[in-house]
């Protein structure tokens, strides 16, 4: 019978892997997981309970030190070393040598990297060959790391980002490290973000079951933070000395959806716009991207949609019409706000309980009767309540001005024939995800320019873009360091 040691050494292998000098690092993390594995096994067969979230902690622990091993080792092939090199065809001399941090998702590793310096640029930043040639951000993120966490922030605060991070084990830094690379990120992409928008439309392939493509305007207020002018006097003890407000404005969104031959949406990009920005540029950049997809699918049906406001209307006809795209557009004001206004004037005309079968009655007759929007401002007219009013104003003038005013924009029959939306639910909830719900939490409030990171940054997520659009922000990085003679 074999002692329990005689049974481990029958049953072991001897596996031999050649380390590259410059690794050896590496194979003592490879080491200490596989020693720690077997000592851990050791007390498995006895049939005992385990804890076994303790072991994956370890495991988890010693799987990241092999992969900052890789990275250290692999980091540091990246460095040269030499008294002068080339960057963008310009001479750097070096300046001096030694080790730096650079971040992975695994955790923080140190490489050794020479520093250099433009020639004849005293003033000038000193560049690493490491970090140029890796497309590092800021002081030595690596960038699939500070785009993991730019990620993140874009979902929650960077307290939650970075407490949810450290509890999956990955990216285990900081809450001030988050709201940073975060932002840094943010940086990069806002200036090219026309740009990249341009690149992402470019490439994108259409659904073949698309049939028609909508554009839809909205907007949702959005908490600003805002300097509020200090009280004439005397400031009193512990007044802030920078005070500020926290003032709601009104931030845009819009969406791009095609939709399949029942109407049925098959993908939607998202856009967002701070309130200090001109909707101007978010209106060219959504037909920007309806022209690209006719381009690729000229036979796709186009439609506008809104509600009643003035100002989005101006923004949709201005810039989604025939003549900038070259084919009619069907202009729809959503169906449910029209609902939701002839809702009100029936309660007042019929009483509680039976206005939702007359509101149903409206609805057929707008879903398939051009004369609809007329015939139903006529009845509301002849009810003489036109001057009653309630805690929502006047229903019933205010339902037969909505019908005349956008009646145009009614034409439910024939869009229901061409398998065109007549609702704007795509903008509406893109206005709770991509805004409210990340952006209008408890006491948030935002400045300009980290709102815009963010707010861009997420509309990215939402649209299911955001890993394209960060590697074609975060290429220009990278650049080639050569040995110059």
């Amino acid at each position: 019978m074999m002692s329990e040691g005689a049974t481990e050494t029958a049953m072991s292998k001897k596996i031999v892997i050649e380390i590259p000098a410059g690794m050896e690092a590496l194979a003592e993390a490879v080491r200490a997981m596989v020693d720690a594995a077997v000592a851990s096994t050791r007390s498995m067969g006895d049939g005992r309970a385990v804890d076994y979230a303790a072991i994956e902690e370890k495991v988890g622990e010693q799987a990241r030190a092999v992969e900052r091993g890789v990275h250290a080792a692999m980091l540091a092939r990246l460095d040269v070393d030499a008294p002068r090199v080339l960057v963008g065809g310009k001479p750097h001399e070096k300046v001096g040598r030694g080790p730096a941090p650079y971040y992975t998702k695994a955790g923080e590793v140190s490489v050794v990297r020479s520093l250099y310096r433009e020639i004849g640029a005293p003033d000038a930043k000193t560049v690493d060959a490491v970090g140029l040639r890796a497309g590092v951000l800021g002081d030595g993120w690596l960038p699939a790391t500070a785009a993991a966490i730019a990620f993140h922030v874009n979902q929650t605060t960077s307290r939650e980002a970075a407490q949810a991070a450290k509890r999956s084990g990955r990216l285990v830094y900081s809450r001030s490290s988050f709201e940073d690379i975060a932002h840094l990120v943010g940086e990069h992409y806002v200036p090219r973000h026309k740009d990249v928008e341009d690149a992402l439309i470019a490439a994108y392939e259409p659904p073949a079951q698309a049939c028609s493509v909508s554009a839809a305007l909205d907007r949702v207020s959005l908490p600003m933070e805002e300097p509020r002018p200090r009280p004439v006097g005397r400031p009193k003890k512990g007044a802030p000395k920078r005070p500020v407000a926290r003032n709601f404005r009104m931030a845009w969104c819009g969406t791009v959806t095609l939709h399949d031959a029942d109407g049925k949406a098959l993908s939607t990009i998202r856009y967002g716009a701070m309130p200090h920005t001109d909707p101007v540029e978010l209106a060219s950049s959504i037909a920007g991207d309806v022209a690209k997809l006719l381009e690729k699918r000229p036979n796709l049906r186009v439609a506008a949609l809104a509600d009643g406001a003035h100002d989005l209307w101006a923004l949709l006809e201005g810039w989604l019409n025939e003549e900038v795209l070259g084919v009619p557009v069907a202009y729809i004001v959503d169906l449910w706000h029209v609902l939701e206004k002839l809702g009100k004037a029936a309660r007042v005309i019929h009483g509680k309980d039976a206005a939702p079968s007359v509101v149903q009655r409206w609805r057929m007759a707008l879903c398939n009767h051009k004369s609809a929007p007329g015939d139903i401002a006529l009845e509301l007219w002849h009810s003489g309540k036109r001057r009653v009013r309630t805690d929502d104003g006047r229903p019933v003038h205010e339902a037969i001005r909505y019908l005349l005013n956008h009646r145009e924009r009614m034409g439910y029959p024939d869009a229901r024939r061409a398998s065109l939306p007549v609702g704007s639910g795509n903008v509406e909830a893109t206005c709770k995800t991509l805004v409210e719900t990340r952006m209008k939490r408890a006491g948030a409030r935002w400045k300009p320019s980290t709102g815009e990171h963010v707010l861009q940054l997420r509309a990215l997520a939402q649209s299911d873009r955001f890993d394209q659009a960060l590697a074609l922000t975060l290429a220009p990085l990278r650049r080639a360091v050569q040995r110059a003679a």
